[in-house]
């Protein structure tokens, strides 16, 4: 059963019978509709279904050079509604908050795009592409700004946002971690702390997707085990870093 599993990701474009020639060739001999059963059970569909999935190879292929960008929104204590505008770098998870404001038109948004290239200084010719959803606020201008450097602007699918999972998958964690957790008063308050969250985020917050580093983490680094552990407080102690001293 776990081979023929294997066979199923490893080849994402293999049918039943296509991996029951593959197990006979390596001395088992099984039915079309035991493999079916099998990959039926682990959530596999058929070779079509699964060759959707080369959007996951395409990301997994170009994630050291691809960014990830999308908004969010959080409501103030008075009620009144802002626009955070962030990218990540997907191969690192290494996030930038772009803006806060409440107003995110057109020209804002293609603003902080100009802003993003700047900011990335010497690393701006290592991203090629860029992956945004089709909101209306991604006017003609933002993209020609990212074409302009050579970065191609990727388009997910409408009413898809698992393509843009890596952006999505950190507005989950931001608003779970931080701003559903606090109260926010306005929008320079939500700028100051979206700013040390992105900070613990990027310089200390454990990623399982980088086994276990901080995105800016070296990763043939091994800390060393002396010296006393403190605790550092993040956001007026809503958040804990523990780091050694002395």
């Amino acid at each position: 059963m776990a081979l023929i599993e294997r066979l199923a990701r490893e080849n994402r474009s293999w049918g039943y019978e296509r991996i029951r020639g593959e197990l006979k060739r390596l001395g088992h001999r099984v039915s079309g509709s035991t493999v079916r059963r099998i990959l039926k059970r682990a959530g596999l569909g058929p070779a079509p279904r699964r060759d959707d999935d080369r959007w996951r190879d395409f990301i997994r292929a170009h994630a050291a050079s691809t960014l990830a960008c999308d908004f969010f929104a959080v409501d103030t204590v008075t009620l009144r509604r802002l626009y955070v505008f962030f990218v990540v770098e997907v191969g690192t998870r290494f996030v930038r908050v772009l803006g806060v404001t409440a107003n995110p038109d057109g020209a804002w948004v293609a603003q902080q795009a100009r802003n993003l290239l700047a900011d990335l200084g010497d690393r701006v010719n290592a991203f090629r592409f860029l992956i945004r959803d089709r909101d209306a606020k991604f006017t003609r201008v933002f993209d020609e700004v990212l074409v302009g450097n050579d970065t191609q602007v990727i388009k997910i699918p409408p009413r898809s946002p698992r393509a843009n999972a890596y952006a999505e998958r950190w507005v989950r964690t931001a608003r779970s971690e931080c701003t559903d957790r606090m109260l926010i008063f306005g929008e320079r308050h939500l700028r100051t702390v979206l700013g040390e969250y992105a900070a613990h985020f990027n310089w200390h917050r454990p990623h399982r997707s980088l086994d276990l580093r901080a995105p800016t983490d070296e990763p043939n680094v091994i800390p060393l085990r002396v010296g006393q552990i403190q605790r550092h407080d993040v956001l007026g102690g809503l958040i804990g870093e523990y780091r050694r001293v002395g």
